[in-house]
C-alpha cells in the first residue's frame, strides 16, 4: 500500500534520530523526500541508503535564504511541495535563575522560529500542491510545563499555537496544519539523559519509529479532515500520575 505515492516531502531534522524514521517511513510509502540538515556528512550517508527517492540538502533552520533553497529543491521541477515536516529542535537546561540569554535565545531560535521561517518559505509551493500536509514536531513540553527546562518548554508550547494560526490560515488553500507531541523518544539528542519511564502508563521510552507511523498518517489522504490539532504520542505520561495509585488498595466493605 503506497499511502504517500507521488507525494513530494521536505523533513528538516531528517538526519538522524525522529527525522530520519520519518524520511524512511515516507519513502517507504512511495514519497519523495529531501532530507534537511546541519549534518551533512549524516545526511548525506542516509540519503545514499534511502535510494533514489532521497536527496539531501543542509539546512540551517534559522536561516531564511537555506530555507528557500531548500524548498525549490524539494518542489521541483513541479514547484508544488506536498509534505512539510518541521522537525528539527534542539535542548539546553538550566533553572530559570541561572539560565542565560544566549541560551534562550538559541532554543526559540531553532525551535520556533526554525518552523516559522520554513512554513512562511514553503507557503507557496504547499498551495500549489492544494493537498498540503504541515506537521510541526512539538513536544509533550509543549502541554505540561518542566522543571529546569524554561528555553524548550516555552519554545514548544509556542509552536502548538503558531500550528493552529496556520492551521485556519492556510485551510483555504487545502494546506493541512497539525501538532505531534511526543513524549520520551529514545534519539541521539536524548542519549546520556536519565530518561525516567515510572511515571509513563506503558512504562517505557518510544521508539522514532512509532512518531514516524503518526507523521505518515497526519500526511496522507487518512488526515484528510485533520487540521489544526494536537496528536501526543507519549506513552500515557499526559493522562496523568501512573503508577501511583491513590489511597492503596479499596477497603473491604
Amino acid at each position: 500500500m503506497a499511502r504517500a505515492s507521488g507525494r513530494t516531502a521536505l523533513v528538516t531534522g531528517a538526519a538522524r534520530g525522529i527525522g530520519a524514521a520519518i524520511a524512511e517511513r515516507l519513502i517507504s510509502e512511495g514519497a519523495r523526500v529531501v532530507l534537511a540538515d546541519v549534518l551533512d556528512e549524516d545526511g548525506t550517508a542516509l540519503a545514499g541508503r534511502l535510494g533514489d527517492s532521497a536527496s539531501y540538502v543542509h539546512l540551517d533552520v534559522t536561516d531564511r535564504a537555506q530555507w528557500a533553497e531548500a524548498v525549490v529543491q524539494a518542489s521541483a521541477p513541479s514547484g508544488a511541495l506536498d509534505i512539510l515536516v518541521n522537525n528539527a529542535g534542539i535542548v539546553n537546561f538550566g533553572s530559570i535563575d541561572e539560565y542565560s540569554y544566549e541560551q534562550w535565545e538559541q532554543v526559540i531560535n531553532v525551535n520556533l522560529n526554525g518552523v516559522f521561517n520554513g512554513i512562511k518559505a514553503a507557503i507557496p509551493a504547499l498551495k500549489a500542491s492544494g493537498n498540503a500536509s504541515v506537521v510541526n514536531v512539538s513536544s509533550i513540553a509543549g502541554i505540561k510545563g518542566y522543571e529546569a527546562l524554561p528555553g524548550y518548554t516555552a519554545s514548544k508550547f509556542a509552536v502548538t499555537g503558531l500550528t493552529k494560526c496556520a492551521a485556519l490560515d492556510l485551510a483555504p488553500y487545502g494546506v493541512r496544519v497539525n501538532s505531534v507531541h511526543p513524549g520520551a523518544v529514545l534519539t541521539p539528542m536524548t542519549e546520556g539523559l536519565a530518561l525516567t519511564t515510572s511515571h509513563v502508563a506503558l512504562n517505557r521510552v518510544g521508539r522514532p519509529e512509532e512518531i514516524a507511523e503518526l507523521v505518515l498518517y497526519l500526511s496522507g489522504a487518512e488526515s484528510s479532515f485533520v487540521t489544526g490539532a494536537q496528536f501526543v504520542i507519549d506513552g500515557g505520561e499526559t493522562a496523568g500520575l501512573a503508577h501511583h495509585p491513590v489511597g492503596g488498595p479499596r477497603a473491604e466493605s
